[in-house]
């Protein structure tokens, strides 16, 4: 297995590169640095970090005002503030303008420590991506991490970018090079499809390869780019396979499974079964406890897609 490392861990040193490359470039932080990992940036540019403290939804108009004048803003707090405390700041400041502001969310989905269903995003997805003008993405590794803010900064929009917090091995290849609205398939197969992304990735490939065990080949694909989606893999995946399971670290409404389903339901139908948390919510625990409470683990996934082929 390849070094184990946390997408929160890079990101103090991959700002500090995009820093070091773009002048224009602004850390802005709710109380939440320590915990974010992005203390190098603020080490190393002190001027160019804003401490707004525990007010995300002031922290969103300061952002979007930044950016009037030619800075490129970087927001970074819990996903679970940034996105449903904030939304209204997030829709009008942000995104009605189209101003270039890059919202971090940090500790996404079920996995979050033991700070239970408060700081749960279980809804962001569903949230940012119903917003116009809106980019969401979230790594499936830190080298995916530190691929996908480098395309932020270069890309002109206001993005929300999911940052996991828990240590996964490296996923995506040597030389990997992110692209907006593109997916990238980590194992081939023609019998099922699993869609995932971010924290659940390596659950979903563990649900493979207990397929495979069983003479089932499923094709994994790593939809980082949730919006937009790559429709074109989707598809395909839908006309070869016949059958999709998407994998969400979020509630089955709203979330990529959602996306999926949208996509086939207009341009080629077959079955799709979401696995994600069943409308809930959230709870305090380990990862594995979580995993085990909402039926997230490699099983559950292996169950699932069993299930679904047998309709």
């Amino acid at each position: 297995m390849s070094e184990m490392l946390a997408p929160r861990d890079v990101l103090g040193e991959i700002l500090v590169e995009l820093g070091e490359q773009y002048s224009s470039l602004v850390l802005l932080d709710a109380d939440f640095n320590t915990a974010s990992k992005i203390t190098p940036f603020i080490k190393r540019f002190p001027e160019r970090f804003v401490q707004i403290g525990i007010a995300e939804q002031n922290m969103m108009g300061v952002a979007a005002g930044l950016s009037t004048t030619g800075l490129l803003p970087y927001a970074c707090t819990v996903a679970a503030f940034c996105s449903r405390r904030a939304c209204d700041q997030v829709m009008v400041s942000i995104a009605l303008s189209n101003f270039n502001v890059k919202i971090l969310g940090i500790y996404p989905g079920l996995f979050v420590g033991l700070n239970g269903s408060s700081h749960q995003a279980l809804e962001d997805i569903g949230i940012m991506r119903s917003i116009s003008n809106m980019i969401v993405m979230q790594p499936a590794d830190a080298w995916e991490t530190k691929e996908i803010l480098r395309y932020s900064a270069m890309h002109f929009g206001p993005m929300y970018i999911r940052i996991g917090r828990d240590p996964v091995p490296r996923f995506v290849p040597e030389g990997y090079k992110f692209q907006l609205g593109k997916s990238l398939t980590l194992r081939e197969g023609n019998d099922a499809t699993l869609i995932c992304y971010g924290d659940l990735v390596g659950d979903t490939l563990e649900a493979a390869t207990l397929l495979n065990s069983k003479g089932i080949q499923a094709r994994v694909i790593n939809m980082s780019s949730i919006k937009p989606i790559d429709e074109e893999a989707i598809i395909k995946a839908a006309r070869e396979t016949g059958k999709i399971v998407t994998v969400d670290n979020h509630n089955i409404y709203g979330g990529v499974g959602s996306a999926v389903c949208e996509v086939v339901s207009e341009n080629y139908p077959v079955k799709v079964k979401r696995v994600g948390v069943k409308d809930v919510f959230g709870k305090s625990g380990s990862n594995e406890a979580m995993k085990e409470k909402f039926r997230l683990r490699s099983v559950d996934i292996a169950w699932e897609a069993e299930e679904i082929l047998k309709k």
